[in-house]
């Protein structure tokens, strides 16, 4: 059996609202497509309220597995995020943007492509004061981002790779 692929990447967290479909191979009864649930919880065919959310899918798989070898020996699943619509899912563009709002993420994502999906800045916007602002590992870091170079002259440098979970915060101008 070749390994399910998902759209997202190996290193995706799984986040409240995202769809998954579960595999348990050569158990087709027990495969099932599931919402993670407000609380971050699935729950499937003799596995009730497991914690999905902020685990990869690699590793949900690994913890249904363990579940189920209570019922079938040595089961195998495949975890795939068909619909990913969490949170950990978004980059947030927040700001003097026309409609400030959650951006679904997908790999290679750039700042450029949120600023498109929020329909570019407003009149009052300071587009080369912008920050990116990333949590990564408990850790919060804050990245200047110079829009206004990006659109107005070109600097690809600022047309940086986005990640789950970012904000971008276009501020207003000063008058």
């Amino acid at each position: 059996m070749a390994p399910a692929t998902s759209a997202v990447s190996a290193d995706y967290l799984i986040g409240p609202g995202d769809t998954l479909q579960i595999f348990v191979w050569q158990n087709p009864e027990l495969s099932v497509t599931v919402p993670v649930r407000p609380d971050g919880r699935i729950s499937m065919p003799l596995v009730d309220d497991t914690v999905a959310v902020g685990k990869t899918p690699l590793q949900l798989s690994a913890d249904l597995e363990t579940a189920l070898a209570v019922y079938i020996r040595s089961p195998k699943v495949s975890v795939i995020v068909s619909n990913a619509v969490g949170s950990l899912s978004q980059v947030q563009v927040i700001g003097q943007v026309t409609r400030p709002s959650g951006v679904p993420y997908h790999a290679g994502l750039r700042v450029l492509d949120a600023l498109l999906a929020v329909g570019g800045l407003t009149e009052f916007a300071a587009p080369n004061r912008a920050i990116l602002i990333r949590s990564k590992d408990g850790k919060e870091t804050k990245t200047k981002v110079r829009i206004g170079d990006l659109l107005d002259s070109g600097d690809l440098e600022q047309n940086l790779l986005l990640e789950p979970g970012d904000v971008i915060v276009i501020p207003q101008t000063w008058f």
